[in-house]
């Protein structure tokens, strides 16, 4: 890079100048900080709110991280940092602990509660929607916030809570917006000016560690562009385009083709020749593969497998093989971090976690991390790799997500993964969001990019993946019964859709009304221009192609519908007279340019039915959002959760304001039982169990576990009942033209009743036939759901839940690393 000119220098003092704050911020960090990290911390201070959309490991955090050092710079003013996963919250709150202290941050994530009166808190996403709801006190001082993560809001069963905080922040503080590198960011940007006044949009889609690309094949590592450019300008690889099967038609020479053409040719056998330059699909195995990473210096890595069992599976593997990364210091600090994180765990839970397999997997510097593992154990590998104590993690595709875990080389071993129904390819932005992870900024020169070789692979289709390095940020949000009763109480019915209609999901259809309007008035113009061509000073021509239209349709009608009842074609018949009759008579039949005009007239009706669909779509997209609240709102007066007075003015109900407070996919579900009192004979394992199966959604291959093992008594009663009235209510909600929901799920009830009378560990992941961090998730998704019925249950049935949520919350699901 070239010295700065002296224009330059002149101007970045000017700037410093001008963001004494910034600069001070700057000076504070332990690296330089990139212009667009500059840029986003003088909108700050300029009072701007702020859009960052950079690449994965660019550092967008740090522009969220000057916005809490701006609030603790004032003596009463707080900043919230919001992310969308407990884990990302957690890592964020020791980060933020570390440099103001732990009496000044604090941490919420649902089941998580530390010092949630600090100046500086860290939350989930959701905690902070139902904070504004609540108009919590907590929000009194508020000046930031920091939404991390900000694309999740694309996400389809969360993504409605980003709008929602958008929407309902006070409109004093300044919101940070952090987010993956989206196609649409100034689309965004827009939007987020609109609803939140000034906003700075800054975009980056540098990566300030360099990314090489390459493909395994066999044990060489292959770049996948040629060496003389950037992936964004070079060409693929010649060597690896020849390597495919029929590789030699697209650059392999005239060799190949003729070797081809020969046997082609010779036709003799029954096999046809392969191309001579095609590679067998001899896959590496993962040891030699970690080997060959470790000798090149390409450590540390994550290989990405898109299975669980795979992740486990990949790890025995590598350890059977008698790979040891490790050397003899780093085993023994890696024990001691083991033995000090898992010291509250007692023995006989961790034997059957498989604790000591895990342990002498991470001796070696190898481990696995996905979404069925214990959260703990999770922390731990994420804490040793951070380290660099961990030098291989095979991992899923979650680990892509949010939790600052860089390394020095990426390896996919496959392009494609299971999406729940079948196998698909993986998107551009997947292949951006798993390839991020490669190089560690102030550590790595560069970063490492690894695809396996198959003899299914196209290098074309990866270096495409490679090339495209934006996908499109788009809205999910959707009215909620939550929403609406808390909007109608907060605003009033009228204020409420003025308040959705500004929601991103409708910006982003009015933006797309605003293009169909625009197709129309250009049509328009045309029609304009086919009327005038086909004119006829002898009569209305529009009117006589009209008629030759209508007859002609009829005609083919009748020819179609050749059985058509006697009565039918005696009426088609009288129709055809009279229209033969009509065009005979109409003063335009006898012009000399009749045909020519016809010709004219068949372009103008083609345009016209083409205007009037799209005016449909106009009328179909304008408005969607309000018109699905309207049908929301309908389901709550027939509920009578609201109730509409003759001047058309809307309240809440008594069951309407308990409403309010309960939060998820079943609220409505949720308080028509406790409305009903069709859960007030159950005692606390029984309701533990009844309210796992409104949070549990089985896995599309899981069988249906019928009866089996669900406790007897008040409980059967009580589940029966609950699916009744989810069928009333799923009846309803069509009936309104609402999606309707799934229906109760009761495969680990049998479980988690079984945890809840406090059965052992062993015997509760064996009756539930599931790993034990999905286990941990589900009774925590239980726990939220119980704590909200403690907090609005009126009665027993709020006692029970309290008793509840205390003999669910223990051993492995009470521990936490934070």
């Amino acid at each position: 890079m070239s010295a700065p000119s002296p224009a330059e220098k002149y101007q970045r003092a000017q700037r410093a100048q001008e963001h004494p704050l910034s600069r001070e911020f700057a000076e504070m960090q332990r690296f330089s900080l990139d212009p667009f990290q500059i840029a986003g911390c003088e909108a700050l201070e300029d009072g701007q709110s702020v859009l960052v959309a950079a690449p994965t490991g660019a550092g967008k955090t740090v522009v969220g991280e000057f916005a809490v050092h701006l609030a603790m710079r004032e003596n009463v003013d707080k900043a919230f940092y919001t992310t969308p996963m407990k884990a990302l919250s957690n890592q964020k709150f020791r980060e933020l602990q570390a440099v103001y202290g732990p009496e000044n941050v604090g941490l919420l994530t649902g089941d998580t509660n530390i010092n949630g009166n600090a100046r500086v808190v860290v939350m989930t996403t959701e905690v902070l929607r139902n904070m504004l709801y609540a108009n919590s006190p907590a929000l009194r001082g508020l000046r930031f916030v920091v939404m991390d993560e900000v694309h999740f809001l694309a996400d389809r069963f969360r993504g409605a809570v980003w709008e929602e905080v958008i929407i309902h922040l006070p409109p004093a503080v300044r919101l940070v917006s952090l987010s993956a590198t989206v196609s649409n960011a100034e689309e965004f940007g827009d939007w987020l000016d609109t609803v939140r006044g000034d906003t700075e949009v800054v975009v980056s889609e540098i990566r300030p560690v360099p990314l090489e690309q390459h493909v395994l094949v066999r044990g060489d590592l292959l770049p996948l562009f040629d060496d003389r450019g950037g992936s964004t300008t070079a060409q693929v690889n010649q060597e690896l385009m020849r390597l495919r099967p029929g590789g030699g038609r697209d650059g392999g020479g005239g060799r190949s083709h003729a070797y081809r053409s020969g046997g082609a040719r010779r036709g003799g056998g029954h096999n046809p020749p392969r191309t001579r330059h095609a590679v067998r699909s001899e896959r590496v195995s993962r040891p030699e593969v970690v080997e060959l990473l470790a000798k090149a210096n390409l450590l540390p890595a994550i290989f990405f497998v898109f299975s669980r069992v795979g992740c486990e599976a990949a790890v025995e593997q590598v350890r059977r093989s008698g790979v040891r990364l490790t050397s003899p210091q780093e085993r023994d600090q890696i024990r001691e971090i083991i033995e000090e994180r898992m010291s509250a765990m007692v023995d006989e839970d961790l034997a059957v976690l498989g604790y000591w397999d895990w342990a002498e997997n991470l001796q070696r510097g190898i481990a696995a991390h996905h979404a069925g593992m214990l959260p703990a154990f999770k922390e731990v590998v994420e804490e040793l790799f951070q380290r660099k104590l961990v030098k291989v993690i095979f991992a899923t595709e979650t680990l892509a997500l949010g939790i600052n875990m860089p390394a020095r080389t990426v390896v996919l071993e496959k392009l494609e993964k299971f999406n729940g129904e079948a196998r698909v390819p993986i998107t551009s932005g997947e292949y951006t969001q798993l390839t991020g992870r490669a190089g560690r900024r102030g550590i790595d020169v560069e970063g490492h990019a690894v695809v396996q070789w198959t003899e299914a692979l196209d290098p074309q289709s990866v270096a495409s993946l490679a090339s495209r390095r934006t996908y499109p940020l788009n809205s999910s949000f959707r009215p909620t019964y939550n929403m609406a009763v808390n909007l109608i109480d907060q605003f009033g019915r009228a204020r409420a859709r003025e308040i959705l209609e500004s929601s991103f999901a409708q910006f982003q259809a009015d933006r797309a009304v605003v293009g169909l309007a625009r197709q129309v008035r250009d049509a328009e113009e045309s029609l304009d221009g086919y009327a005038t061509a086909m004119a006829c000073d002898r009569g209305d021509f529009a009117e006589f192609s009209q008629i030759r239209r209508d007859l002609s349709d009829l005609e083919k009608l009748n020819r179609k519908d050749a059985n058509a009842s006697r009565a039918t074609r005696e009426r088609r018949q009288k129709e055809l007279n009279s229209l033969r009759k009509r065009m005979s008579r109409h003063p335009c039949q006898g012009c000399p340019d009749r045909e020519n005009h016809a010709r004219w007239a068949e372009r103008y009706w083609k345009l016209r039915r083409t205007v009037e669909r799209t005016r449909r779509q106009i009328d179909a997209r304008t408005g969607t959002v309000a018109r699905v609240f309207d049908r929301v709102v309908d389901v709550l007066t027939e509920l009578d959760y609201v109730q509409i007075d003759d001047e058309g003015s809307t309240t809440l109900t008594p069951a309407g304001r308990t409403m309010r407070r309960i939060y998820g996919e079943r609220d409505l579900l949720v308080s028509e039982s406790l409305r009903t009192g069709i859960w007030n004979d159950l005692d606390a394992p029984s309701l533990a169990a009844l309210v796992c199966a409104l949070v549990y959604e089985p896995r599309r291959d899981e069988a249906g576990v019928g009866d089996r093992g669900l406790p007897r008594g008040a409980f059967r009663s009580a589940l029966s009942a609950t699916e009744s009235l989810w069928q009333r209510l799923d009846d309803l909600e069509r009936d309104h033209h609402l999606p309707g929901s799934e229906a109760p799920a009761v495969g680990l009830s049998a479980a988690m009743h079984a945890w809840a009378r406090g059965g052992s560990l062993d015997r509760v992941l064996t009756e539930a036939d599931m790993a034990a961090g999905d286990f941990v998730r589900w009774t925590k998704q239980t726990i939220d759901l119980l704590d909200q019925l403690s907090l609005v249950a009126e009665g027993e049935v709020g006692r029970v839940a309290r008793r509840a949520l205390d003999s669910v919350r223990r051993g492995i699901v009470a521990y936490s690393a934070v």
